[in-house]
This record gives C-alpha cells, structure tokens and sequence, in this order.
C-alpha cells in the first residue's frame, strides 16, 4: 500500500494530508462512491460511509470487499435524524456527499422519491452540520453537470448560469445546487467554520458501473452475456470521462477548500471539449477494444425526453485548483474495456481497481 501511496502523491494530491482523516462519504455503495472510497483507503483515511443499501447486483463496493475496510452506517439520507445521529457520532473532518437517486428515466416514474433523495437530502446532511459542526472542515456536494438550464447550445456552462432542468432529475440537481449555495450563505459564512462546496461532473464511465440505463454498463452487460445491445439516441452528445478523473478533482477541491475558504463554491469537472462524443461514437469505440463479436441494435421505444446535447467549461477548476483531465476519453475506454475484460476473466476486483488507480496516479512525463 505504501507505495501505492506515493503514486498517488503524484497526483498532485497530499498523502500526509489525507492519513487518518475521518472522511464520511455518502453514496459510497455505488458506482463513484465506491472508486472514491477505494481511493481514500489508500491515501490512508479513516473512511466512514453512509448508505441505505448497495443499488446494483452486481457491485464494486461489495465485489472489491470495500465494507471490511469501510466503517459503514446502513442510514437513508431521506431520515433527517438519522442523518444527524451519524454525523454527531462520526464527527468527520471532511464530507463528500454522493448519495442520490441518479438516473433520469427513473426520475419520470420516481419523482417524489427523487426530490425527497437528491433535494432533502441534501438538506438532512447540511443540517447536520449546521447543528452540529464538531470537526467539520469541508463538505463537497456532489451534484450532475445536468443541474443547469440546458439550452443545448454548443459553448460549455460555467458555473455561475442559472440551475435548471427539464427532468425532476436534473431539476432536482438544480435544486440541490440552490440549497447548497443558501447553506453557505446563510449559516457558513465563517471562515473559520465548514467550507461548503459544490461538484459539478456527469456522463462518468469506467470499470465497475453496473447502473440502470447507462450506456457503458448496458453494453458490457450484453458484451459478458454475448447479448445483442439496444441503443437509445445514438446521435446525443454527451461530456464522456473516465471516472477517476472528475474522483481527482473532488479530493483536489477538498484539498483547496480546507486550505482557504474562498473555493466554498462551485466547480465543473469536466472532460476536453474534444471529448463531448455522440453515444453511437463511444459504443464503436468501446467494442472496438472488446474481445468479441458484440450485435449493436437501436432501440426503437419511446422514451422520456433526454437533452440532446451538454457540455461543461471547466476553466475554473483549471485556473483555480490547477486541474486537469488525466484520461481523455481514448485512454479511458481502454481502460473501462480493460477492467469489464479483466473481470469477465475472473481477476479480483480489488486487486484489478487498485491497478487501475495506480496507473491513473503514475506521473506523466
């Protein structure tokens, strides 16, 4: 692990910093949580998570045995007081708060549940800490690149455009983006006290996802079974990344915002502009790295409105945090072929995703 640690420090994240932190990570039973949670571990933190259940079979958090090592609190961000209780008892330094209802087309058939996970609780949480700030240094919301009133226009959103949303998903992003900036205005407005930021990313692939209605688990899904895959809005653009690197610039902001309060606000994380593809040019590719013949078909259903087109600008996280995309998107479908390859094999998942961080964190030359 230790050496795991430095390649990590390469990054241009701080081990030391990092080493024996209290870290509570909400939603770290699913698909980014449980990369994030993986990644704190082995920077040497003292990981708590807080979650209702594990949202996949199979999941990276159970295949990659993350609960040995996970001090978990089996909690529902929709029960404010029991939010509270594992807040006051964990008394965690840092908070990145992941929990969430994440799919859109389920939003159409679950909107209340939606407004009460993505809105409330994201209140619960923040009210938590307001009670109770204890050790509290800096919490990261984590939101969706969908939070914005999406116009479909070429030119990316930066983070001071107005949240919207056409969806109760990505309205409900919105609205925790809302909520998140009248926390921090109304009770954390301290410097001294809990700085309060907000992560905006979307469209993540990579190893390990086994989510609803996405694109890259539906078709690895029909790739392990030798299944045909059906393919929904093939000509959607969307700002496609490698998982880890949207991971990189939450720990990155973390980082900054202990340091100095004035990054208590919102930062995109997104992909190189070259990097917004069309779903149709992402599954060619993704095949083209897989090991056998895979049938592509289209989805001929109707479905609840998608956008057609977002993109990010992420020149503020550039300028102000100095962060980058690692992966482009080439590099990261090498790598998501490689580990649902890997897995399909029968390696061990753990072993198979720690490899996977190392060589994100090896420096570039």
């Amino acid at each position: 692990m230790g050496q795991r640690r430095e390649a990590v420090g390469d990054m241009g994240l701080a081990p030391a910093f990092w080493r024996g932190r209290r870290v509570l990570v909400t939603g770290n039973t699913g698909f980014k949580g449980a990369w994030l949670s993986l990644w704190l571990l082995e920077l040497g933190a003292d990981v708590h998570g807080l979650s209702d259940d594990v949202p996949t079979e199979p999941s990276l958090f159970r295949l990659a045995a993350l609960e040995a090592d996970v001090q978990q609190h089996w909690v529902d961000v929709r029960d404010a007081d029991a939010v509270t209780r594992v807040v006051a008892a964990v008394r965690p330094e840092l908070i990145f708060h992941l929990a969430a209802q994440p799919f859109v087309r389920r939003s159409f058939d679950e909107p209340v549940s939606t407004y009460a996970t993505n809105v409330m609780g994201t209140v619960h949480l923040l009210d938590a800490v307001r009670q109770d700030p204890a050790d509290v240094r800096v919490v990261i919301n984590v939101t969706s690149d969908k939070c914005y009133e999406n116009r479909e226009r070429r030119e990316g959103y930066r983070e001071d455009e107005a949240m919207g949303g056409h969806d109760p998903y990505s309205s409900s992003k919105g609205a925790s983006e809302l909520v998140t900036a009248a926390f921090r205005s109304s009770y954390f407005g301290d410097p001294g006290g809990p700085r309060i930021a907000s992560a905006r990313a979307g469209n993540v692939i990579g190893g390990g996802d086994w989510g609803e209605d996405r694109l890259v688990p539906d078709v690895m899904r029909a790739a392990i079974a030798g299944e045909p895959v059906a393919i929904r809005r093939p000509d959607a653009v969307r700002p496609w990344q490698h998982v880890l690197n949207p991971l990189h610039g939450y720990l990155t902001l973390a980082e900054a915002a202990w340091a100095d309060p004035i990054h208590a606000t919102g930062y995109n994380f997104g992909p190189d502009p070259g990097d917004a593809q069309p779903v149709s040019w992402v599954v060619e590719r993704l095949l083209d790295r897989w090991e056998g013949d895979v049938t592509v078909t289209a989805d001929g259903r109707t479905h609840p409105h998608e956008a057609g087109l977002l993109t990010l600008d992420s020149s503020r996280a550039h300028e102000r945090l100095g962060w980058q995309p690692t992966w482009d998107l080439s590099a990261g479908l090498d790598a998501t072929a490689a580990w649902y390859s890997a897995f399909r094999d029968g390696q061990p998942v753990r072993d198979l995703s720690l490899r996977h961080l190392a060589s994100f964190s090896e420096p570039r030359g």
